[in-house]
């Protein structure tokens, strides 16, 4: 039986390409998970442009373009980050649809206030970007796991929201 993610990693490629869009992401807490999920599919490559992990900060503002003072006034874990990392990666890799996550997993929370399990995602399509913010309840793993489904139900929510 396949696991809520692998489902909603097959769902969001299939809508890509019933669509005929392109995806990329750009991942920080979930450290690729969302990439891992969508290239377990066979097939993926039909639509999946691929995926950059932007750990750190001068990732985030070096190959993603995220202007350093939102990481320096709002910190990693924001809407605006989210955002403008979903639109540095769609950019990046000439996506048409692009998500991002970044937040924080644990076990601590961040100079900003933002406690353990605060995960903001982010996607950009055709229409615009939109981000969610998230907080979600567990461990380490059970958080990055819950920002991977989230992340791609946000994407199927976008997808969903064009025209056909």
């Amino acid at each position: 039986m396949m696991s809520r993610k692998q489902t909603l990693a097959s769902d969001v490629l299939a809508a890509l390409e019933a669509k005929k869009l392109s995806l990329a992401t750009a991942e920080s807490c979930t450290g690729g998970g969302v990439g891992q999920a969508l290239t377990a599919v066979p097939g993926s490559s039909r639509v999946y442009r691929g995926g950059i992990i932007s750990y750190t900060n001068e990732v985030k503002s070096g190959l993603l373009h995220v202007p350093e003072t939102l990481l320096r006034d709002l910190g990693a874990v924001s809407g605006p980050v989210a955002e403008a990392m979903a639109r540095g990666a769609q950019a990046a890799l000439s996506a048409d649809v692009a998500v991002s996550t970044t937040g924080l997993a644990g076990p601590g929370g961040d100079g900003f206030g933002n406690p353990v399990g605060t995960v903001w995602i982010a996607c950009a399509g055709p229409g615009g970007v939109e981000s969610v913010l998230c907080r979600f309840q567990g461990n380490r793993e059970e958080i990055r796991e819950a920002a991977c489904c989230r992340a791609l139900e946000l994407v199927l929510e976008t997808l969903n929201g064009l025209e056909t």
